[in-house]
This record gives C-alpha cells, structure tokens and sequence, in this order.
C-alpha cells in the first residue's frame, strides 16, 4: 500500500498541456522529475540554492505577471524557505502557485525523515498548508494519498494565486532523470523561452 502519489506520474499530469506555463524545481527530485515529464526550455531546474525555489518562483511571477508560474518543490527545500511564505502573501501575485511534492523525507542528505513526518497519521508532524495559511495565502491545501488529485492540479494550474499545494508523495526512490548541468545554459533558453534572451 502506498503512503501517497507516484511522483513521476503526479508531476507528468501536473504538467501535460500546460501552455505558456513557466516552472521553477527546487533541488534533487523535483528537478528530476519535471525533466523525466519532458525537459523544455520553459523549465528552470535548480542545481543548488536549496531553500530558494519559491524566492525564484515570486520574482518570476512579478516579472512576468501575464504567465503562470508554477515551484515544483520538496518538503525539505520549503522548510528551509519557510520565510519566504511571508512574502509571497504580502505580494499575492495572482500566477503563482506552489506544489510541495512531501515524501516526509530529506532525499538529498541521505532520506531521513523530515519534520513533516508524522502528519496525517496520528503523529507530530509539520503542516506546510498550514504554515502557508498563517502566513496570508488564503488557499493552501493539504492532498493526501486517497485525496482529489485531479482537483489539486486543476487549482496549481488555472485557480487565481497565490496557492499552494502540499502533495503527499510515495518515499521510493525514482530513476534520475538529470536536467542538463550547465547553468548558463539553462538560464539562456529559459530567458529566450521569456522572450528575454
């Protein structure tokens, strides 16, 4: 029995027909996963600066306010950004939306869990939704394993921001699946993809 969503297939849903989307991956298995999905230009995967996914996003949707723009994130990266919260409610940019992709484990210093283990399951556990709505982002939900998945997506992608989905994850390990590791390049096509370049 799984403890949630397959990642591979939650991202790929979550970014099939996107349009003009624009998407931000935190570090490790986010960046991985939107590229499994299919590497495109509009894709900005980040090799490092753990904890400034939604810091980008934010930028990003201010910059460019007519386009969507979707952080694909861990649990571990949000914690560490939590702060960054605060701001994107005070700037409430109406096309930003945040996906925390939560297998309750930092993957990328060895799989212990994080502090969002526990949750749901008669456990401690931190609420990143929660912490989202106590910073002023009116609509920030929780997807557990056995919830509308279908509904969530269609929030991240088309409801008015800022929101934020936490998407409970299975914990197993996917294949990688690497973005290219050239960060010049990936910031020449993303701004090309802009219109920018």
């Amino acid at each position: 029995m799984s403890n949630g969503f397959d990642r591979r297939e939650m991202v790929r849903r979550l970014l099939a027909d996107r349009g003009g989307m624009l998407v931000i991956a935190g570090l490790g298995s986010p960046a991985w996963d939107i590229t499994a999905a299919g590497d495109d230009p509009r894709n900005l995967p980040l090799w490092g600066a753990m904890g400034g996914a939604v810091p980008i996003g934010l930028g990003l949707a201010i910059a460019q306010p007519a386009r969507r723009v979707l952080v694909i994130t861990g649990d571990g990266e949000m914690l560490m950004g939590i702060g960054s919260l605060a701001t994107v409610a005070i700037r409430q940019p109406p096309n930003l939306a945040i996906c925390v992709l939560d297998n309750a484990r930092y993957g990328e210093t060895g799989g212990q869990a994080s502090h969002t283990a526990g949750r749901g399951q008669g456990g401690a556990g931190t609420d990143l939704a929660a912490m989202a709505r106590g910073a002023g982002i009116g609509q920030a939900m929780n997807v557990g394993a056995n919830g509308d998945l279908d509904a969530a997506i269609a929030v991240l992608r088309e409801a008015p921001g800022p929101v934020f989905a936490t998407i409970r994850i299975d914990a197993a390990p996917a294949p990688l699946v690497l973005p290219p590791r050239d960060g010049a390049l990936l910031k020449d096509r993303f701004r090309t993809a802009l219109g920018i370049g």
